[in-house]
């Protein structure tokens, strides 16, 4: 057997490797603490405010998103990895969003919405909704949404204060900033 008398062992060039890992780790790390926070807080909301589902929909793209998380009452109410409807969501709701609506719907049958709105909530088996954004510097987040689906619903002011204030918790956080 023969050694190869160049080679020296350096512990200096595991250095870059070992950064890479630390960033994969502090990566994961990230995503995990993210991932409590938002289930936490849809789970909350979902019991706080006695409803059907609470959902978060996140956006990966310009105005493109789908449902990441969810609290239901009933697994039968799952509308997970759904992605919403394809036209209706266009830039002019997104730039509402984007300097901060907040839209809460008492009846879907009653309210004027456009028929594709309608029918999409219909096919979600929703009959209110409560949408309030998380806005970070970057802009648009996501939407954190209250489902209730049994019958209309009136929206309290509390209701919105408190959707708002868990968006707020959500977009602040560091796990959602260094994201």
């Amino acid at each position: 057997m023969e050694i190869d008398s160049h080679f020296r062992f350096d512990p200096s060039s595991n250095r870059h490797h070992d950064r890479g890992l630390q960033k994969v780790l502090d990566r994961l790390s990230q995503t995990i603490e993210r991932d409590a926070l938002v289930r936490q807080t849809t789970n909350q909301l979902r019991e706080l405010l006695q409803v059907d589902r609470v959902v978060l929909y996140y956006f990966y793209g310009k105005w493109s998103g789908q449902v990441t998380f969810e609290s239901l009452s009933d697994r039968e109410l799952s509308i997970l990895g759904s992605t919403g409807p394809d036209d209706c969501f266009n830039n002019e709701y997104a730039d509402m969003y984007l300097a901060g609506r907040v839209r809460a719907i008492a009846d879907i049958e009653l309210e004027p919405i456009q028929p594709c709105h309608r029918d999409f909530l219909r096919n979600l088996q929703v009959r209110a909704n409560l949408v309030v954004p998380v806005l970070i510097p970057r802009g648009l987040w996501g939407l954190l949404i209250a489902h209730h689906c049994q019958a209309p619903r009136s929206w309290l002011a509390s209701d919105i204060e408190l959707m708002q204030q868990k968006a707020q918790n959500i977009a602040t956080a560091s796990c959602i900033l260094g994201s």
